[in-house]
């Protein structure tokens, strides 16, 4: 076997530069940004369901619950997230997504190996007496060494090779790999900050249920031990014959009401300790001797920014996510079109090698470089469907960041109208509560003039507990809206760098 030349340089030159030149062309649309979904009325202004205390500033994107001053709810969040499994797990995806499009960006590069081989063998029956040989790429034969007898010969070879290949990007398949990959570690990005969005929302939330359970718990305690009080009030009255049964009987009925309301009242207090605890990442029971203490629940601000809608496009983490899941399905186009068109790979070939140890020299060397043209032309219409599959896919997702929109707007103004509402409500409970307060003192006054029974002031403090109930869970209610709102508006993740 003998050293094959060197492809001549001129021709080798022109084939690489005929490849970088065809290498300009990138077939497949260029993405051009997601489709309007604002119309004229709705870009630049206003939420429609924004009432007096939503301010059109732009709202920040750090840690919106320190709004509410609750030292124990910030410490919560903290915890929630650096250790909540949910977390890890979009973190996780997106360090997967990372690594494909370093992956990618490593596949556009040349790709060389290089190999060592010593081969010995017993071949009976054959004489290869006098044959000379060399390798190049792992790859050759030869005679020589020693024998044994007229019917077997034994052959020694040994041979270093190294070996090159390069696909030279000719319609920019590889580069909307690239693209591809890209936009899709962005939308990684994108969901871990979904998800940072819906953990702090659903710490907030548990939280706030927590104390709005500890309040009722207490309050209902308060009203069953003033009911208590009556019934034993009205037991004596019908023992010396001022009362009824019947009346007997109906309040020892409301005193089994009030304490069978307590019942599930504390198991979805033991519920929501053991939720939050699991939320940041600990085992159920972590946190009861933290959140054992009774709190009240912590206040929205007075005012809220909410922006407007084309400044939530941007903001809200799972928009962003189908934008760039968008952006991904369109360079996918280009993908499956450069398929259809010819594949050009330059290959190289160096090897040393021969039958003896000392054949391992610069004069063995056999060198190889060759331009390889590939070209599925006659593949019945296969490359077509999948470039037909991946324009419907574009198709899609652009759907999805329709829907997506849309949901994300509808979210902000049921929110925000919920919010505005319940600010109503509460202020009407508070309201009431005033009412019911001033009418336990004033009889309270009439108890202490005589005019007054126990029983009518001790229904009249009832009274004045099941209207502070009211607006405990009005209240709660209220901070409930406003993690909704915030959660809606996408609030609770850090501004993403410009693109």
């Amino acid at each position: 076997m003998r050293n094959l030349p060197l492809l001549s340089l001129p021709l080798l030159s022109l084939t690489v530069a005929s490849a970088l030149a065809l290498g300009a062309c990138t077939v497949g649309p260029n993405y051009a940004g997601p489709p309007r979904t604002l119309s004229d009325g709705g870009a630049g202004t206003g939420f429609r369901r924004a009432g007096p205390t939503a301010l059109a500033t732009a709202p920040g994107v750090a840690a919106w619950w320190t709004e509410l001053n609750d030292a124990t709810l910030t410490d919560l969040e903290a915890r929630a997230l650096a250790a909540n499994p949910n977390i890890a797990v979009a973190q996780a995806r997106l360090h997967q997504a990372r690594a494909s499009l370093r992956l990618e960006r490593a596949n556009g590069a040349p790709s060389a190996n290089a190999s060592a081989t010593y081969l010995h063998a017993r071949l009976p029956g054959i004489d290869l007496g006098g044959a000379t040989g060399s390798g190049s790429g792992g790859a050759a034969s030869g005679s020589g060494g020693s024998s044994s007898g007229a019917s077997a010969s034994a052959v020694d070879f040994y041979n270093v090779g190294f070996d090159a290949s390069w696909e030279i990007d000719l319609f920019g398949g590889r580069r909307r790999s690239v693209e591809a990959a890209r936009a899709q570690a962005e939308a990684a990005e994108a969901d871990v900050a979904d998800a940072q969005v819906s953990l702090t929302a659903e710490v907030a939330q548990a939280y706030v249920n927590l104390r709005d359970r500890q309040r009722r718990i207490g309050l209902s305690q308060q009203s069953a031990r003033m009911q208590q009080q009556m019934l034993a009030l009205t037991q004596q009255r019908f023992d010396r014959g001022a009362a009824s049964a019947l009346d007997v009987e109906r309040l020892r009925g409301q005193v089994e009401a009030t304490n069978g309301q307590i019942v599930p009242l504390q198991a979805e207090l033991e519920s929501y300790l053991d939720a939050l605890a699991v939320l940041t990442g600990q085992e159920p029971g972590a946190l009861d001797a933290l959140l054992a203490p009774a709190a009240p629940v912590p206040l929205p601000p007075a005012q809220v920014a909410v922006g407007d809608p084309a400044a939530l496009l941007q903001r809200r983490p799972d928009i962003r996510a189908a934008e760039r899941q968008l952006a991904q399905r369109t360079a996918r186009i280009g993908v499956a079109d450069a398929a259809r068109f010819p594949r050009l790979n330059l290959l190289g070939l160096i090897g040393l090698g021969g039958t003896q140890l000392s054949d391992i020299s610069p004069d063995k060397l056999t060198a190889i470089a060759a331009p390889m043209l590939q070209w599925n032309f006659l593949d019945f219409g296969r490359n077509r469907a999948r470039l037909n599959q991946a324009e419907a896919q574009r198709d899609e997702a652009e759907a999805q960041y329709r829907g997506t929109v849309l949901r994300a707007l509808q979210d902000a103004e049921d929110s925000l109208s919920r919010f505005g509402h319940r600010r109503e409500t509460v202020a009407s409970l508070a309201r009431s509560k005033a009412s019911a307060d001033r009418a336990a003192a004033l009889m309270q006054q009439r108890f202490r003039a005589g005019t007054a029974t126990l029983i009518d002031t001790l229904d009249a403090e009832r009274q004045r507990v099941a209207a502070d109930q009211n607006l405990s869970a009005g209240i709660a209610g209220l901070t409930g809206d406003f993690v909704s709102l915030q959660k809606a508006l996408g609030l609770g993740w850090s501004a993403p760098a410009p693109s």
